[in-house]
């Protein structure tokens, strides 16, 4: 097998135009050099560099071998950085853009325990339900609520988003409760309006979509303060259970009707495409899959 060392040296070579100035990028001697060169075209069987006392130049086979040379030495520089990113303790500052309800109450929590681990990095997190532009604004991860991922962002699922039909036990004894989506015409219906059409809800059933015609007291485009409503006996809201799971689990709120709703979209990690991922953003992501659980905590 020909030596690899040689293949490095003829490629320092070309990048450098000359021995001379090959031989001091690498701080060796010009005669070192050009005796590697010499004893690569040796075990090759072929020329490489046609010589003069003024230039060199590549022949044709010299051309061909000096490409996947020069790949060769790329390929082990990324190599030696991918090693780098998954050993180098995360440092610095890591920017993080998470979207309002999830990054208020799953995000920001969890950074008293992600943060004491890594103790050279600090965080900047930006609360908004704006679609940040990772690259122009130069964030580093983004965690939104979505069913279509950007395109040109690697998007890793952290959780999926289970929606529950639910009211208070109270409200349910007063009203009764709903077994079709059909029902729901009945009912106090507390709207969402950054979801759906306002005054409609949407249901998948065996025969596939239901459409069905909501009214109730009150229209709010925030889901946090629609979960306190539902929460305070005023009627039924379809909320994410990232938000009501620990009020489902306690029995302040009972969920009916879940047969009938699909989960439609997932909790993402975007960050933009590279080669190798910043040990800042790899530990942070790890963490937080790691943090939810396969079935997330507010689910179980």
């Amino acid at each position: 097998m020909t030596d690899l060392n040689l293949m490095a040296i003829f490629a320092r070579v070309v990048e450098a135009g000359s021995f001379a100035e090959a031989a001091r990028r690498m701080a060796t001697s010009r005669s070192a050099i050009s005796k590697a060169v010499a004893k690569l075209e040796k075990e090759l069987g072929a020329r490489l560099l046609n010589r003069t006392t003024r230039y060199l130049s590549l022949t044709e086979i010299g051309a061909s071998v000096s490409e996947h040379c020069t790949r060769m030495l790329s390929e082990a520089e990324q190599a030696r950085k991918l090693v780098d990113s998954l050993t180098t303790a995360p440092r610095g500052l890591l920017r993080v853009s998470a979207s309002v309800a999830f990054g208020t109450l799953h995000v920001a929590p969890a950074l008293a325990e992600f943060l004491p681990r890594h103790p050279e990095l600090k965080i900047d997190l930006s609360i908004t339900d704006r679609w940040v532009n990772l690259a122009e604004e130069g964030y580093d991860v983004a965690i939104h609520v979505t069913g279509d991922p950007q395109p040109n962002l690697v998007a890793r699922p952290l959780a999926p988003v289970r929606r529950k039909l639910c009211a208070t036990p109270d409200y349910f004894r007063r009203k009764g409760i709903p077994q079709t989506p059909a029902d729901l015409v009945a009912h106090n219906c507390l709207d969402y309006t950054r979801s759906g059409e306002p005054g409609r809800w949407r249901f998948t059933g065996p025969e596939g979509e239901i459409a069905v015609p909501v009214n109730g007291p009150l229209h709010v485009d925030d889901d946090e303060a629609l979960s306190q409503a539902v929460l305070g006996g005023l009627g039924v809201g379809l909320l994410p259970t990232f938000i009501i799971g620990q009020a489902l689990q306690n029995g302040r709120l009972q969920a009916v009707l879940s047969e009938y709703i699909p989960v439609e979209r997932h909790v993402y990690a975007m960050y933009l495409p590279t080669r190798h991922l910043p040990s800042k953003v790899r530990v942070f992501i790890d963490f937080m899959v790691a943090h939810i659980g396969d079935e997330p905590y507010w689910d179980r």
